[in-house]
């Protein structure tokens, strides 16, 4: 929960590839007090059934900055996508699939923050690709 003095973070992963949650996925949320300062993790979590990480820790007074890592390799390698993948496969120029799955093992966002507010970043994700949005 935010205060007059930090900002307040929340995420949700939506596979747009089945259109559902994207559930076990690890969360690491990191901060800085400025661009030139080190980052400093604070604290890790996973999505639950829902897509959402409801126990993200607070930031710290002073945060400026925020990144948001998620681990998305194993997320993709134990849900392979098989139709998905066949389907790619079919086009002419798609992609070949990877053995784990995940174009992107990885998805970091960075992003300021201001105190005060809430900050809701959801991750929309699918093998080959992710978007993020500032959400509500």
């Amino acid at each position: 929960m935010s205060t007059e003095t930090t900002a307040s973070v929340s995420t949700h992963i939506l596979d747009t590839s089945v259109g559902r949650p994207a559930a076990s996925v690890v969360v690491s949320l990191s901060a800085r007090g400025g661009g030139r300062e080190p980052w400093v993790v604070l604290g890790r979590s996973a999505t639950d059934t829902d897509g959402r990480c409801k126990d993200l820790p607070a930031l710290p007074e002073g945060t400026t900055h925020v990144r948001l890592d998620f681990e998305t390799e194993a997320y993709f390698h134990t849900h392979s996508h098989s139709d998905t993948h066949s389907q790619a496969e079919a086009q002419q120029d798609a992609p070949a699939p990877r053995d784990s799955g995940a174009f992107f093992p990885e998805v970091a966002i960075t992003f300021a923050v201001t105190p005060g507010e809430h900050f809701h970043v959801p991750l929309l994700l699918n093998p080959f690709g992710y978007s993020v949005y500032r959400g509500s």
